[in-house]
């Protein structure tokens, strides 16, 4: 199989990305061309110690085919300054890929967005105060991110933290010669902005029965997805990654796998006969066990439905069921009932039906609490964590 390439006006780029990739470039000082590869994580770059255009892309080309000795290649290979771009390019490579769709996505989307607003070639370490405050008020304000819009301070905090976590990991990670890509995180202990009052909107008893009445003319798959969501309180991004084969239909129980978790947290929950009897329905009429999907795309019956078709599906539902959209009133909507609906239960009971690790989440961002009982779980959590 040929090496695939690409050919710009400023470079030249051979191989596959995170495998045999190089690339050559002139040195702007000189005029020489330069080849540039990665080894062990690092990014190394040697002179092919000529100008000639033809001749440096047939070198690049064979070094990515079998990765031969360059010729003319008299200076030792040698490590270059760490830039906000390398240190990108390393962390989308080793740690990125380990994440869910949805984190894969915002890295991709943040990085992009810290590149154009600080610069590519910007040395990470003098990163500071400055930077930081000056990048919270053109995100606020819509001078920088991917829409061009005003954005919340939750959005600026999303994206901050990401930044915040890729430097904590250069400080902490080390190159093939023992050396750590950063010696601190310039930006540590910096606050981010935080939303005073975020919308955190809880879907009302109503509203679910209007939704439900409705689901099976949206699509089967919307159906089985709303009433999992509200018999189970579990993520819609956990919901659509089930397999036949996590249904235990003679215990009655879920497994849900860590890594279609948000938290990473596998776990074992009962669920309704409700949700058991939808279940089965929906197994009746689609046959399939093993790991097929319970939702699986309506054009693909061995992949998921996607995030994006389940988004579509809940605004024709709110059209359907004659519902005005409302901010905050979507899939996450149910996770928050679920937890206002069993406030009476034992926080440890709660979180373990829902998925949540920490009580304290459940309390700030999910249910919706009166004084009163505010001040009674409060001294019972405090007593359970004595």
């Amino acid at each position: 199989m040929m090496a695939r390439t690409k050919r710009s006006r400023r470079s030249y780029g051979a191989g596959e990305w995170g495998r045999n990739r190089v690339r050559i470039f002139p040195d702007p000082k000189t005029g020489l061309f330069q080849i540039e590869w990665r080894e062990n994580g690092r990014r190394l770059t040697r002179s092919l110690g000529h100008r000639e255009w033809v001749r440096a892309k047939r070198q690049a080309d064979q070094f990515a085919a079998g990765f031969i000795d360059v010729p003319n290649g008299k200076a030792e290979a040698k490590s270059e300054p760490l830039t906000l771009e390398k240190l990108f390019d390393t962390y989308g490579e080793e740690v990125t890929p380990t994440k869910g769709a949805h984190s894969r996505g915002h890295d991709r989307a943040a990085m992009n967005m810290f590149l154009r607003f600080f610069g590519r070639n910007r040395d990470p370490a003098t990163l500071s105060q400055r930077d930081w405050d000056r990048f919270i008020r053109a995100r606020r304000a819509g001078r920088t991110g991917p829409s061009g819009r005003p954005v919340s301070d939750r959005t600026v905090e999303y994206d901050l933290k990401f930044l915040t976590a890729v430097l904590n990991w250069a400080a902490k990670s080390r190159d093939e010669q023992g050396r750590l890509l950063l010696d601190r995180n310039p930006l540590r202990s910096l606050r981010t902005p935080t939303e005073k009052n975020p919308t955190r909107v809880v879907l009302a008893e109503e509203e679910y029965r209007a939704l439900l009445k409705v689901s099976s003319r949206v699509d089967w798959r919307f159906h089985v997805a709303l009433v999992l969501a509200h018999e189970t309180g579990h993520r819609i991004g956990a919901i659509r990654q089930l397999r036949w084969c996590d249904i235990d239909f003679q215990r009655g129980t879920i497994l849900w796998r860590a890594k279609h978790d948000k938290s990473g947290f596998e776990h074992i929950t009962p669920v309704t006969d409700e949700a058991l009897d939808t279940l089965a329905e929906v197994r009746a009429m689609n046959p399939a066990t093993g790991e097929a999907p319970v939702l699986p795309a309506p054009r693909n019956p061995l992949a998921v439905a996607g995030a994006a078709r389940l988004h579509a599906w809940w605004q024709k539902a709110q059209i359907l069921a004659g519902l005005k959209p409302k901010p905050g009133r979507g899939w996450h909507s149910l996770r928050r009932k679920f937890a206002s609906d069993l406030m009476d239960q034992p926080l440890k009971v709660l979180c373990q039906l829902g998925g949540w690790k920490t009580a304290k989440t459940v309390l700030r961002c999910y249910q919706q609490l009166s004084a009163g009982v505010d001040l009674i779980v409060g001294v019972e959590l405090t007593d359970s964590a004595a």
